[in-house]
């Protein structure tokens, strides 16, 4: 059997069934079937292919960046059993001898659990002291950025590391999956991370500039008490926060805002604007339809919105609201862009990308 018989995939801690059950929909859509290993709570899973290539295969044919409960992945085999003495010879070893890709860089990483979060100080300096031998070995070579390789380590304690590989474009661009981003003193709440991280995810930085345009109109609906406001006025957009609850008082002195005192489900703008975006706390399928009217209407370029998932079937819930909104746009034959991701700053919800092409 070929090393490489398995995918490692990563995500949020508690949701590793949700990851299991999108990583063999995806595969079966490429006529790929394995089965998933898993222990809820672990941040990790494993979907095992017996097939030799296949795990190679997948990793080029299904696209990483439409998966939405899984942060990271890689191409691996079983997990190896490192002796503490001499874990580089040992990895140099592996990465030699099996036949690995050309790789290019290397990224170590770890669970995301609060075990897991134990070994970032083993990780950051075992991949700088690997990385430099493997250089010194050619084992680590420059490659283009359309072509570049990188080495996975993915470890569950200081001797027991899954080794392989993935291809760069169509994995993370962030280590473990995170973008690691600073609350800001100033902003209302936390939850303005999730849309600085959404920005991250769905538009590309250098587009921000045209997007998220200076001086551009956006829409914030459910708004109170201003995170998500607070984020589109730091790129000096125009906001109409549409909420019955207060706003946070320092926001409302941008001058920026013009505070609603409506629900959100029923405001309408009197003109397009360039973003809508949406964190209210209601059934997904009732959002995922609003966003889509928002959008299909015109009364806006594109949106970012929230689903907040049910305790169960959270799966099988994101799915008919991804579908509900496709059949909307088949039926008024328009062309669209849709995404979604359980963002690192989520927690019971996924975040949504929605604009017309």
């Amino acid at each position: 059997m070929s090393y490489f018989n398995r995918l490692l995939l990563q995500c949020r801690s508690g949701f590793e069934k949700e990851a299991a059950a999108e990583i063999t929909d995806q595969c079966a859509n490429v006529g790929i079937y394995g089965y998933c290993t898993l222990n809820q709570g672990d941040g990790y899973l494993c979907f095992n292919i017996q097939q030799p290539g296949e795990a190679e295969r997948a990793v080029k044919e299904i696209d990483f960046h439409a998966l939405i409960f899984i942060r990271q992945w890689m191409v691996c085999g079983d997990c190896n059993e490192l002796e503490r003495e001499d874990r580089i010879t040992q990895i140099e070893a592996v990465v030699t001898d099996i036949g690995f890709p050309q790789c290019s860089d290397l990224w170590v990483e770890y669970p995301d659990t609060t075990e897991g979060r134990e070994l970032a100080t083993f990780a950051r300096k075992f991949s700088s002291a690997l990385a430099q031998k493997l250089r010194k070995k050619a084992v680590l070579r420059k490659a283009k950025a359309s072509s570049a390789i990188k080495l996975m380590l993915f470890a569950l304690s200081g001797s027991e590391v899954f080794i392989g590989y993935i291809p760069a474009k169509n994995s993370a661009p962030w280590p473990m999956g995170i973008p690691r981003l600073k609350f800001p003193k100033s902003a209302p709440s936390r939850s303005t991370l999730k849309l600085e991280e959404a920005w991250h995810w769905f538009i590309p930085k250098s587009q921000w500039d045209e997007r998220l345009a200076f001086g551009s109109q956006a829409v914030d609906l459910g708004a109170a008490p201003g995170g998500w406001t607070w984020q589109l006025v730091q790129r000096s957009m125009f906001v109409a926060a549409v909420d019955n609850g207060p706003m946070d008082p320092g926001l409302m002195e941008t001058g920026q805002i013009n505070h609603v005192q409506e629900d959100a489900y029923k405001f309408v703008p009197e003109q397009q604007v360039n973003l809508m975006v949406c964190d209210v706390v209601d059934k997904p399928v009732k959002t995922a339809g609003m966003a889509a009217d928002w959008v299909i209407n015109g009364w806006c370029q594109e949106a970012i919105f929230n689903l907040k998932l049910p305790m169960k079937q959270r799966y099988q819930e994101v799915i008919s609201c991804l579908n509900l909104i496709a059949e909307r746009f088949m039926q008024e034959g328009l062309a669209y862009e849709l995404s979604a991701k359980h963002l690192y700053h989520d927690r019971e919800e996924i975040t949504c990308h929605l604009r017309i092409l």
